[in-house]
């Protein structure tokens, strides 16, 4: 079992941007466009310039629960959109990776525990939602 379907899968791949959605301290969301890159195991990394110095490595220190939200518009006549909202853990990581040397050390690394997805099999109307299941976590 995998955490994201063949279909979710290829669309995630061909995106480079999302937004992340964290939760400060006093409970308020804030959301930030990132860069995203989905890992092999189908955790996902994202990187920044100065990430140990922003507002969602702050607020991931302090309640781990994200939401990384993917989508575009395929048509705008027929009105067509698609997209895989994960929600999940998120883990604080530092030292090197393979995102990119200009990035700096520091990494959210995002568990995905649900994924709702529309638009994305092959013409299914409606959103799809699934808990992930520990199998699926642990890459059996």
């Amino acid at each position: 079992m995998t955490i994201f379907s063949a279909g979710e899968r290829a669309y995630l791949d061909g995106q480079q941007l999302g937004r992340l959605a964290t939760v400060d301290p006093k409970g308020q969301p804030q959301a930030n466009a990132v860069g995203f890159v989905v890992r092999e195991d189908g955790l996902i990394d994202i990187g920044g310039f100065r990430l140990g110095t922003t507002k969602k490595w702050r607020n991931i220190a302090g309640n781990p629960r994200v939401s990384l939200i993917v989508d575009d518009v395929v048509s705008r006549k027929p009105w067509v959109v698609r997209g895989i909202e994960i929600r999940g853990t998120a883990e604080q990581v530092v030292g090197p990776h393979d995102l990119g040397a200009y990035l700096s050390p520091e990494v959210i690394r995002i568990r995905p525990r649900r994924v709702i997805a529309w638009g994305i099999e092959g013409g299914e109307a409606g959103m799809h939602g699934r808990t992930v299941s520990e199998d699926a976590l642990q890459g059996e």
